[in-house]
């Protein structure tokens, strides 16, 4: 698992070539996807995912993704694409909008995946949100990236208008809650747990 997650991290995951529709979709995404089509029997659908650390650099999504939908739109029927403004500011919509692609509603995936309607009455300015793939990655995603492996003592600049890490829960493993909970602590955090599922990831990809 680990090994996976690390490839879906930094490589993502080539399309089959197989299906007459393709998702293209956030490496972090991988696994609630394939869960999603295996359950509703979309054998016709195939997947490709863009390295998971693009999530990091939010700025350089709509490119990849572009060029992604380039190199592939001969090959199949129809492009999904499985991201939500996921930070690039519009720019995802943009190039959906110009390929004539469908996307995912919300401006992000702890928003779909808690579901968009319930996460936008939350209106939650201080929470810092985890899902099972970001609970897996923690250290690759966010100790890492913000150097507190080598500066712990940043943690409180970094973390210190937050209150709660609130984990969304695709799958029931007290594992992962217990690697969450941990998070929270390391970071200084209260801990909430949500159970959300696949939230509204799954009827949109059911419609394929």
């Amino acid at each position: 698992m680990t090994d996976d997650d690390t490839r879906l991290t930094t490589e993502g995951l080539a399309a089959s070539g197989k299906g007459r529709v393709l998702v293209i979709g956030c490496g972090a995404l991988a696994r609630e996807i394939l869960a999603v089509l295996q359950a509703n029997g979309l054998t016709h659908v195939d997947l490709a995912c863009l390295p998971a650390i693009l999530h990091n650099r939010p700025e350089r999504i709509h490119t990849a993704l572009e060029d992604a939908i380039v190199k592939h739109r001969d090959t199949y029927e129809t492009i999904f694409v499985a991201y939500a403004d996921c930070g690039s500011g519009g720019r995802i919509a943009e190039v959906c909008a110009r390929y004539g692609v469908e996307m995912l509603e919300g401006p992000h995936c702890y928003s779909f995946f808690e579901g968009n309607e319930a996460f936008a009455e939350r209106d939650e300015a201080t929470a810092f949100y985890l899902t099972d793939f970001l609970t897996r990655q923690f250290e690759a995603f966010v100790i890492k990236p913000l150097g507190l492996d080598r500066h712990p003592e940043l943690r409180d600049a970094y973390f210190g208008n937050y209150e709660t890490l609130v984990y969304l829960a695709q799958t029931d493993d007290p594992a992962l809650d217990a690697q969450a909970r941990a998070a929270a602590a390391r970071l200084g955090l209260a801990y909430e747990r949500r159970q959300t599922g696949y939230g509204d990831l799954a009827p949109a990809l059911a419609r394929l």
